[in-house]
């Protein structure tokens, strides 16, 4: 495979869609252009995510001779660390090119329309700058929040709860606590997925210093956790009649129970597991 594209690490495309996916679907998917730009941002910045993750750790030497598990670009050699860089900066012009064209598409332009809300724009312009700062700063330079053990809520609020809101406002220019709720829900698999990769990853973080909350809790701690998520995920839901939900619930039992019996690097087959079901509990999750 091509190195770059690998580096884009597709497969956690689908994760990031999920908020969105299920945002808008509780918002009736009234506005598409609207729908197709947030999902455009959201996978913007996972990439963005993806690469500033990849470059964070090979500066850090903690993907250096790590077993178990694919190399990227960086860490097989065939990407430098100068290229890694220009990748960055392409993703973060497209997240901020994305992400405007989205705010415009929603709300208008306050100079030229004037029933545009500036309140609306500067907020949602504000949050796509926050979320392009947590996006390249999880594993990125000195004070990587990744490494202090912040990722679990890093994801649990950008592509969790504020990706669900947005993509709920952003058609509606309302909220409901429903749709608070059901962003709480969707957001805690997504964890459960970075969860999950740091759990396999558990033993080489701790030798980098790299604090994360799975180090911390320990490998039987992790997946209570993990399994907790899912399961609070599910109420949740179900509390709010979103009962075809539980057409996953068979999937995560299975899932769940494979975790509890296999350690390492056997647990990155479940990561596509968990990802795909996650946007399918979103895709189910407004009807």
């Amino acid at each position: 495979m091509n190195p770059y594209i690998q580096s884009l690490r597709l497969r956690t495309l689908p994760l990031s869609m999920s908020g969105i996916v299920l945002g808008t679907g509780l918002a009736g998917w009234s506005n598409w252009w609207i729908f197709a730009l947030a999902i455009l941002t959201t996978l913007s910045l996972q990439i963005l995510s993806n690469l500033s993750n990849e470059l964070g750790d090979a500066l850090k030497g903690t993907d250096a001779n790590q077993k178990g598990r694919e190399a990227y670009g960086l860490q097989a050699g065939t990407i430098t660390v100068k290229q890694m860089k220009t990748m960055i900066w392409c993703f973060v012009g497209l997240c901020v090119l994305f992400g405007t064209a989205l705010v415009f598409t929603a709300f208008g332009i306050p100079i030229i329309n004037h029933h545009s809300s500036i309140t609306n724009v500067l907020l949602f312009l504000g949050l796509g700058l926050l979320a392009i700062i947590g996006a390249v700063t999880y594993t990125l330079g000195k004070h990587s929040y990744g490494y202090m053990g912040l990722g679990d809520l890093g994801v649990f609020l950008f592509f969790g709860l504020l990706s669900t809101l947005g993509g709920y406002y952003l058609q509606t220019q309302t909220l409901t606590s429903e749709v608070i709720w059901c962003g709480i829900a969707i957001g805690l698999p997504c964890v459960g997925v970075l969860n999950l990769n740091n759990i396999r990853d558990m033993n080489n973080d701790r030798a980098h210093g790299k604090r994360t909350l799975a180090s911390r809790l320990g490998a039987r701690g992790g997946k209570i956790y993990h399994t907790c998520l899912l399961f609070i995920c599910l109420i949740i839901f179900v509390t709010f009649d979103h009962n075809w939900v539980l057409c996953v619930a068979p999937v995560w039992a299975w899932h769940v129970g494979y975790i509890w019996t296999h350690e390492s690097s056997s647990l990155d087959k479940q990561m596509p597991v968990l990802m795909l079901s996650t946007l399918l509990v979103a895709a189910l999750g407004w009807v």
